[in-house]
């Protein structure tokens, strides 16, 4: 069994994660190597959870977009939980992968994980406002 950090666990709810990123989420912590390291194809992992081709690609690209999932360049069924999630062999592993992460995003080398952007504000446009008849 992996020992998981608490931290980053602890701070899962403010990525606006839903029902299916959790649950994707949950399959692929299931399936990892000491260190967050995940080989398993979306297909794989969908099979896991019972989710659609379509939401699990939406669900990955959830992840993938808040830094929970990292996706190395060039690597097929490849993946790696963020330091912060990963689950690790032993207390020493977790403190020094925890504290490379946390210099590593500090550095600019790493993405911390974070909440989608705010959508922007609508944009009120002066042809939809009635123009003002004179009598």
């Amino acid at each position: 069994m992996l020992i998981q950090a608490h931290l980053g666990f602890a701070q899962l709810h403010r990525l606006e994660l839903s029902k299916a990123d959790y649950d994707l989420l949950s399959a692929m912590m299931e399936v990892q190597h000491p260190g967050g390291e995940v080989n398993a194809s979306q297909a794989e992992l969908r099979a896991r959870v019972g989710l659609s081709k379509n939401r699990t690609s939406i669900a990955m690209s959830h992840l993938v977009d808040r830094n929970v999932v990292l996706r190395p360049e060039g690597r097929y069924r490849s993946y790696f939980i963020h330091p912060y999630f990963a689950g690790y062999a032993s207390q020493e592993e977790m403190e020094e992968a925890l504290r490379e992460a946390t210099n590593a995003i500090k550095a600019g080398a790493l993405a911390a994980p974070a909440p989608p952007p705010a959508p922007p504000a609508p944009q009120r446009h002066l042809a939809a406002v009635p123009a003002r008849r004179s009598a």
